[in-house]
């Protein structure tokens, strides 16, 4: 069984000044055994401002990197502070702190490498264009590694050591589905656990529905082919 002490939420945050102060304050009031950092990723509107404020732990990217250069940062961090998980935590409200201890849960009974929040255990997808994406994501996982993922796309995500250690270290991971579809291929334990999640509670997200479709065909095509030619 895999046992951990301390556990840091990584905030990845773009001008999220409508968000992050209601987003952390709840995380501290409902998780408050959970440390956290804030990776402010070169925002221009008002959210360094409120990590000052506040005092929260913050890192402040000099420019805007986006999300894969923001969450290895954290997890640089992590590294640096020997923690022993990471939870992957979105700044706009969608995740719910109480979900973060049936996933620590989940990582210590299955000794699991990586723990993913699942919209989409218990509860089917809609037909939107989105989830017919995540449909095909999780198609083209179950045939490459023969696991099956019921939310690829999901941004809540638990690592542990190990994968906190990787994801520090290897510059061609991001906190996406082909990283987990290449970890699973190279013996990582995935499990998921259902979660309920909240829409955004402010503000506009970076994925329009032009994003979101480029976003799933780059998501397939690098599982089906990109990663592959990886050692």
């Amino acid at each position: 069984m895999y046992y951990m002490n301390n556990v840091l939420a990584v905030i990845p945050a773009y001008n999220e000044e409508e968000c992050l102060e209601q987003t952390v304050e709840e995380l501290k009031r409902i998780a408050p055994q959970i440390d956290f950092v804030v990776v402010n990723d070169g925002s221009t509107d008002g959210t360094a401002a409120i990590c000052k404020r506040k005092g929260y732990p913050t890192i402040t990217m000099p420019v805007n990197g986006g999300l894969t250069l923001g969450f290895r940062t954290g997890m640089k961090y992590a590294l640096a502070k020997d923690y022993d998980a990471v939870v992957q935590f979105d700044a706009d409200g969608q995740h719910l702190p109480q979900s973060i201890e049936a996933m620590v849960d989940v990582m210590r009974q299955a000794n699991a490498d990586i723990v993913i929040g699942s919209r989409f255990i218990d509860t089917p997808k809609d037909l939107s264009a989105r989830m017919i994406g995540s449909r095909l994501i999780s198609l083209i996982i179950k045939v490459t590694t023969g696991r099956q993922i019921m939310d690829p796309t999901s941004g809540l995500r638990l690592y542990n050591r190990s994968m906190i250690r990787c994801f520090a270290r290897d510059k061609r991971l991001n906190p996406e589905p082909e990283s987990i579809a290449y970890l699973i291929r190279k013996g990582a334990a995935v499990r998921e656990v259902q979660v309920e999640m909240r829409e955004r509670q402010a503000g506009e997200s970076y994925l329009s529905f032009s994003k979101s479709i480029a976003y799933m065909a780059r998501a397939c095509t690098s599982i089906l082919f990109a990663q592959w030619f990886r050692k």
